[in-house]
């Protein structure tokens, strides 16, 4: 570890690292698992301004908080998922995050509450200097390193997507954000809305339905809904034959590979995969329910992301009369709960807002390169974890078709791979330098709301490798894991001079 030093007055570093993570979810403990067992000679710190480990698994606490990811997937490569439930409930997640963490020691190498304001490179020091604020007292220090990963998730934890509807100061009962759960909500036997189709919906309705007098979903329009297995029995069979290390990888490329298969269905024959998806959740609801209205979407299979839900429990939710499905628009809010644009009202004690996350690219840090300021924006993603012209930093941005750790898993052991390149190159600065003949296109390929509200703030992909995002875990682990480094664009370099930066300056000028 870097030497820990106190601030001066004079505004000495509190810690000058060789890799600074920023972020203690799944994909910083991840990144420092990676480092720990590739690269031991390099020091590292986690910077995380919560007060405990496990990112979205910290933060969201509202009934029934799971993943839709299946944790073989979601689970690092390097440690097995031994829990039975393949879709894990969030408590289980952020226990295996934490164990992954103590196992290897890296809960020693975390500052809680550090929140990161700013990160400033400069060339001439081949360092990026960050301004980090403690949240208990308010009082800021500054950290510096070679290289940054940005491990802090594409959302933001101040605040979620959250639209306003007329008459919401006359509505007499209680509107919540699941990203802001209150601890003491207590909805039981109470007539519940929840605003929402997507994943955070349909993990809702079937968990406050258990309890709740009446769960309704309302939704603008519906999403695709596909029931999965709460427990992978092939997984299970492979534990009784195998040792766990093998049972857990086979499990994983199997999930992988059958991920992969359907998302290339999908996109090859949407209207075929379309109707299954429908005819399944016809053949789960019976020949009565309108299944054309609530369960049919207008867009095409993964044109947004389908949600997953275990064991059909929305469906039964829905089967047995505990919960509905209504979709239609909302007009305003009443005393005593929502009237449509039909003119139907629904009466409601509680209204749960899941109208989706506010995404906030690297954790609203501002950044600047030799004093320009950075805009995202203005750059080009390289191999899925780097931007174009801005050295020694790393994001990482998971899958939108697959498990975000699958993504973050290749990211920290390519990361790896280039720190050892440029300690055997003696070159203490990597940069991707971008080709202006490659044709840009935007980020995300997605139509869901919060992605196409955050387009004008994220890089740009390029048209191809290695800027084109292929949303493809083996394709990119051919590229990031066995690819050549010296691709012709990534570049490799010492630090420059003051001479060189003030001639390149005057250049400019």
């Amino acid at each position: 570890m870097g030497a820990m030093n106190d601030v001066s007055g004079s505004g000495a570093p509190a810690a000058d690292l060789d890799v600074l993570i920023v972020g203690a979810g799944l994909s910083g403990i991840g990144a420092a698992a990676h480092l720990r067992e590739r690269c031991p000679d390099k020091s590292f710190l986690i910077l995380e301004a919560r007060d405990d480990l496990g990112g979205t698994w910290d933060l969201f606490r509202y009934p029934g908080i799971r993943s839709d990811s299946d944790m073989h997937t979601l689970g690092y490569r390097f440690k097995p998922w031994t829990g039975r439930n393949a879709i894990a409930d969030g408590a289980s997640i952020k226990a295996y995050i934490a164990e992954t963490a103590a196992e290897r020691g890296i809960d020693r190498d975390i500052l809680f509450g550090h929140q990161v304001l700013r990160a400033d490179w400069s060339s001439q020091n081949a360092r990026w200097t960050l301004l980090v604020e403690r949240t208990a007292d308010g009082e800021r220090r500054h950290f510096t390193c070679n290289f940054l990963m940005m491990c802090s998730g594409y959302y933001s934890y101040a605040e979620g997507h959250r639209p306003t509807w007329p008459g919401e100061d006359q509505f007499a009962g209680q509107i919540v954000h699941p990203q802001f759960w209150p601890e003491q909500l207590d909805h039981r036997d109470k007539k519940v809305v929840v605003i929402g189709s997507g994943a955070t919906a349909v993990t809702l309705v079937p968990a406050m339905a258990k309890t709740a007098g009446h769960v309704t979903m309302l939704q603008r329009s519906p999403s695709y809904v596909v029931s999965r297995p709460g427990v992978d029995g092939i997984a299970e069979r492979l534990k009784t034959l195998l040792p766990a290390k093998a049972a857990y990888g086979l499990t994983r490329w199997k999930n992988v590979l059958l991920g992969q298969f359907f998302y290339g269905l999908a996109r090859k024959k949407p209207a075929r995969v379309k109707q299954r998806i429908v005819a399944m959740a016809r053949a789960e609801l019976g020949a009565g329910y309108d299944v054309d209205r609530h369960f049919t979407p207008s867009y095409d299979p993964w044109d947004q992301r389908v949600c997953a839900v275990p064991n059909a429990d929305l469906f039964d939710a829905i089967r047995q009369g505990r919960a509905s499905v209504v979709t239609d628009t909302i007009d305003r809010f009443t005393r005593t709960g929502i009237r449509l644009a039909s003119g139907e009202e629904l009466p409601a004690d509680i209204v749960v807002t899941a109208t989706g996350l506010k995404i906030s690219l690297a954790g609203d840090v501002a950044f600047t390169v030799d004093g320009a300021a950075l805009n995202f924006a203005d750059t080009m993603n390289y191999k899925g974890c780097m931007l174009s012209d801005v050295p020694n930093l790393a994001m990482v941005f998971g899958y939108t078709n697959a498990s975000w750790t699958l993504k973050a898993d290749l990211v920290s052991d390519f990361v790896c791979r280039v720190l050892r390149r440029m300690d055997a190159r003696g070159t203490p600065i990597v940069v991707p330098r971008r080709d202006p003949a490659v044709e840009q296109e935007p980020f995300l390929d997605f139509t869901s709301g919060y992605v196409q509200r955050a387009l004008v703030m994220l890089p740009k992909q390029g048209a191809r490798k290695p800027w084109k995002l292929h949303q493809n875990y083996t394709r990119d682990l051919m590229l990031m894991r066995f690819g050549r480094l010296d691709d012709g664009t990534l570049e490799f370099r010492r630090a420059p001079r003051a001479d060189e930066l003030a001639g390149r300056g005057k250049q400019a000028a």
